[in-house]
């Protein structure tokens, strides 16, 4: 059985953990380290802190640990291990700019091509697409279909058949 492992706080820091569980810009997990801390200074032990927060008493000392160590700023999580992105925030503009600018209409093929070219950025058609579909940009779209440009008018069609 690990030895119990305590925290004690000063004012301030006890006043700044209770601030950052309360505040809701905050991700989750930071607010649910701030009050397990607070809560092992009370007194609590991290059996029964894990048991409130429905997680491993490994998971309480490590959070413990990582106050120690680094104080507040060990609240927060560590930049992911995964794949960093390939583009930057530079490059979508620039695809954006052209869009506005140039009197023609792109695909997501041509403008991945564009790119790649351009900016020696290798993105798939599908991800460029989806990365400017959640900026909110809608392309350079010339207009939406009315019945006055469809091939065949209302009246057309009703000849045909």
């Amino acid at each position: 059985m690990p030895a119990p492992i305590r925290i004690v706080l000063t004012e301030a820091e006890d006043h700044t953990l209770l601030e950052l569980r309360l505040a809701t810009c905050v991700p989750q997990r930071t607010r649910d380290r701030a009050h397990m801390l607070r809560l092992n200074a009370q007194g609590w032990n991290a059996p029964a802190i894990a048991e409130i927060f429905e997680c491993h008493e490994h998971t309480v000392r490590a959070t413990i640990r990582r106050w120690q160590a680094d104080g507040l700023s060990g609240l927060w999580e560590s930049p992911g291990r995964g794949a960093k992105h390939r583009w930057s925030e530079t490059d979508l503009q620039y695809l954006e700019q052209c869009l506005e600018q140039e009197g023609r209409t792109y695909n997501s093929m041509q403008l991945a091509q564009k790119l790649s070219q351009e900016r020696q950025i290798k993105l798939s058609p599908d991800r460029l697409r989806h990365l400017l579909q959640k900026r909110g940009f809608d392309g350079n779209v010339r207009g939406t279909a009315i019945k006055q440009n469809k091939t065949f008018s209302t009246n057309n069609s009703n000849k045909l058949s």
